[in-house]
């Protein structure tokens, strides 16, 4: 095989082949190379949920033009994602998270967005049986979705291969650099891929590949896990969040019902370690059954773990470095299957043409970090 492109994006995610697809689709030949298998990072453990309602305008902007992605990719991708649009409800249990929303949600109709505060009597409605114990309401968007991050990225995959290849089991170890340029990668196995635009999308493992070239990206990995049940009748339609202390986020799968959520641990659990703990099955498993009791005795059927990939904001990172041609696409917060069409497009859009059809700056690698994400 010639082994060399345009573009090597390192990373099998959904951001790596996002950005991998866009990019071919402006005809430029790829090589994606993972180091393990497609999706085997954070997209292939996280629990599938799209949603629109962020704090900040460049994030709405993103996630709002990522769900028309999802509206149309089964058509652009020729297979079928599993999308389907059934919302998702943040629940309200304190003064404080009430005025949060309100406020958020003005923010969030001004850009567009369909989100609006509903009573205790609207959720009753919309999810039958949920306790309302502290309930004081919630803000709602139905347009927010749910999709299969496996097929997405199989989706992606396949595209990148009619003008370029994706290559897994290429862990890359040296990305070669002259005359403050880079020009090829070299991987495990010793081979060597040459092109002079080199993206790292490596999700958890960004900020280890950009220290192969002394560059300090300030992305950790959190370990976060999550479970799924069997399949039951389907009752409800959204992504339940309950952002309390002990709180959880869940939703029923379209089409199959098996209830499939998670939880954010404090303290939080740093590292890459993929282990899973009993603690977590109890505790998601009371989390769930306080907020609708109908689920207290359902099976669980497996739990996993994988990394969040948090940056000090919340926010992710897209931007050129100080080295010509590597570009870092990462830090996604948990956000990076809900963000990674849209994040895809302007990535090449940046890459390819030098800019974006929207100003990105609070994206960018050397930003001051300030400005908090409210809805993580």
């Amino acid at each position: 095989m010639n082994n060399t492109s345009d573009v090597i994006v390192i990373g099998g995610g959904i951001i790596g082949c996002a950005t991998g697809f866009c990019l071919s689709k402006k005809g430029l030949k790829v090589y994606l190379l993972e180091k393990d298998y497609l999706t085997a990072g954070s997209t292939g453990r996280c629990i599938g949920g799209i949603r629109q309602q962020f704090s900040t305008r460049l994030s709405i902007k993103v996630a709002m033009e990522s769900m028309k992605k999802f509206k149309d990719m089964a058509e652009e991708l020729g297979q079928d994602v599993e999308f389907h649009q059934g919302g998702y409800l943040f629940l309200a249990h304190s003064e404080d998270k009430k005025a949060t929303y309100l406020k958020l949600i003005e923010l969030q109709q001004s850009m567009g967005l369909d989100v609006e505060y509903i009573s205790i009597d609207d959720i009753k409605k919309i999810v039958p049986g949920i306790s309302t114990d502290d309930l004081l309401g919630g803000a709602y968007c139905p347009s927010d979705a749910q999709a299969n991050p496996f097929l997405c990225v199989d989706g992606y995959a396949k595209g990148i291969r009619k003008n370029g290849a994706v290559l897994p089991c290429k862990e890359v170890t040296r990305i070669n650099i002259k005359g403050g340029k880079v020009t090829s990668i070299t991987t495990k196995d010793n081979e060597t891929y040459y092109a002079p635009v080199i993206v790292n999308a490596a999700g958890p493992f960004v900020k280890k590949v950009a220290q192969l070239v002394d560059i300090d990206v300030p992305i950790e990995a959190e370990r976060h896990e999550s479970l799924i049940t069997e399949p039951i009748e389907r009752f409800f339609d959204m992504m339940i969040v309950d952002y309390r202390d002990d709180g959880c986020y869940f939703n029923q799968k379209w089409d199959k019902g098996s209830i499939i959520g998670c939880y954010t641990p404090k303290p939080n659990v740093p590292g890459h370690s993929l282990g899973t703990s009993f603690e977590f099955v109890r505790e998601m498993g009371r989390r769930t059954g306080r907020l609708i009791p109908r689920l207290t005795n359902i099976k669980i059927i497996r739990q996993w773990s994988g990394s969040y990939e948090m940056t000090p904001d919340g926010n992710p990172i897209l931007d050129k470095t100080d080295i010509q041609g590597f570009y870092i696409v990462g830090g996604m917060c948990g956000h990076g299957f809900m963000l990674g069409p849209e994040i895809g497009s302007l990535a090449a859009d940046f890459i390819a043409e030098g800019k974006t059809s929207y100003d990105i700056s609070t994206f960018a690698l050397k930003r001051d970090y300030a400005s908090k994400e409210v809805m993580k």
